[in-house]
């Protein structure tokens, strides 16, 4: 069962829908993970090709290995626009560690509607129990070296 922090990087998305009838949309990012929950900035502007170069920190507890990436349009007068989401699966990244920039698609209605970029880190959480045992004792330690003289 993995502990520690996951560190997500948002970088950028490319191919969103620009639905705003009089000018760019402004989209932001709501990341969950498990009942936590980050908000990016708002690229005001910015349109189909958002730049945010955002990171955020969650904390993993249990093996629940999704992480979803909300895209919406911020708007002035009238409730925010769903443009589309992603989910990602971070089995791959508890045992590798880190994943590099990846591109990930973004879905709305089951149909693709862009792309959204991040970079993920796994940090684990390391207890005592993990930095030392009777067996490290036996591999490259004094006894080990002690046997040849």
């Amino acid at each position: 069962m993995p502990r520690g922090t996951l560190e997500v990087i948002l970088i950028s998305a490319k191919g969103i829908d620009d639905n705003d009838f009089l000018s760019s949309i402004d989209p932001y990012v709501i990341l969950t993970y498990r009942t936590q929950e980050h908000k990016s900035t708002v690229q005001e502007d910015s349109g189909s090709k958002p730049q945010w170069n955002e990171s955020f920190l969650f904390t993993v507890s249990d093996s629940t290995s999704e992480l979803n990436l909300k895209i919406m349009d911020k708007d002035n007068f009238t409730q925010d626009d769903f443009l589309g989401e992603a989910t990602i699966d971070l089995g791959p990244l508890f045992e590798a560690g880190s994943l590099p920039e990846t591109v990930h698609k973004v879905v709305k209605d089951e149909e693709y509607c862009g792309e959204i970029k991040v970079a993920l880190t796994f940090t684990a959480e390391r207890n005592e129990e993990q930095e030392y045992s009777v067996e490290d004792e036996n591999y490259g330690g004094w006894k080990e070296s002690n046997e040849e003289f």
